[in-house]
């Protein structure tokens, strides 16, 4: 069986940003139950010169919608990175799993060929579908998922490998 780009690209990103917002509402309870401010977690890092949960959140984000558009040939749709709350992060993962589950198969399949246009602060890449999903895409995005995951482990939130990965799927 041949693995399509659509399979290998929203459904893990759906998957992944699904498991995202529940460990973040865990973080929620535990500032909760500890009575400290949530901020805190919000702002959390795990070194000085890495940047806080809320940039990994929006950043993860960032490259799922990134991923999808351009693999479906469409501009990503700007979003302004304004979260200082868990509960806008809770939103931002929210309206990116909606746009996410706005793409149909038939629009990213076949998108292994498709001219990305990639524009990095060190100036346009090109390259083709496949590899900006596999190469590019994904390693970006589960870095930020994991860092996320990581600074909230740091800050004594009860999670571990199954709230990462969630059950197996039929």
């Amino acid at each position: 069986m041949t693995l399509s780009m659509y399979a290998a690209s929203v459904p893990v990103f759906l998957r992944a940003l699904t498991q995202l917002s529940a460990i973040l509402g865990k973080g929620a309870a535990h500032a909760a139950a500890k009575k400290f401010d949530p901020a805190v977690l919000v702002n959390a890092r795990l070194a000085p010169d890495m940047l806080p949960l809320s940039r990994q959140i929006q950043i993860a984000c960032d490259h799922a919608r990134g991923a999808a558009a351009r693999l479906a040939g469409q501009e990503r749709p700007p979003v302004p990175d304004n979260e200082t709350t868990l509960e806008e992060l809770q939103a931002r993962i929210a309206a990116t799993l909606a746009y996410l589950r706005s793409f149909k198969p038939e629009q990213i399949d076949a998108s292994e060929a498709r001219d990305i246009n990639l524009p990095l602060r060190t100036g346009e890449v090109r390259t083709k579908g496949e590899p900006y999903l596999l190469y590019f895409a994904l390693p970006n995005f589960w870095f930020h998922v994991t860092t996320a995951y990581a600074i909230l482990r740091h800050n004594g939130v009860d999670i571990g490998k199954t709230d990462f990965i969630g059950a197996l799927p039929d």
